[in-house]
């Protein structure tokens, strides 16, 4: 499954879309996510190596932040309008919190990995120049 024609096809697919279903970026098998938001090592389809890519937590810090400023601010405009009782309040917050940022959190991770491998992204590696030591090149330390 790894010929180009395979490859094409799932570069062609939207990528939230692809983030969403957990599509591989190579061959657009649903074989992206083990768990809700943990990856796969590979994908079982083309043998696409995930663990290559880096993702890492930041998805996770922001949507934590920014998913929590909303349900913040629903919060106060739910109380401020209808007045729930207390209890719906516990009921409803942590729940609705907890769904928002899993769900946000699979998307952002889904779509950073696909966009590494559609960029072809890979680490930094500084250059040493002809000149001197370190990157700038002055020879001087």
């Amino acid at each position: 499954m790894s010929n180009p024609a395979d490859r094409e096809g799932a570069d062609e697919t939207p990528l939230l879309l692809a983030a969403a279903k957990g599509l591989c970026p190579r061959c657009g098998a649903a074989t992206l996510f083990a768990t809700v938001v943990g990856f796969a090592p590979r994908c079982r389809a083309c043998g696409l190596d995930y663990e290559q890519f880096n993702v890492g937590d930041g998805p996770a810090a922001f949507l934590t932040m920014i998913v929590g400023a909303l349900v913040l601010l629903l919060a106060l405009v739910v109380e401020f309008s209808f007045r729930p009782p207390l209890w719906l309040h516990v009921i409803l917050w942590p729940v609705l919190t907890v769904i928002c940022v899993t769900g946000s959190l699979r998307l952002a991770k889904g779509a950073l990995l696909t966009l590494e491998y559609r960029n072809k992204a890979r680490e930094g590696v500084l250059k040493e120049s002809k000149g001197g030591s370190g990157p700038s090149g002055s020879g001087e330390g």
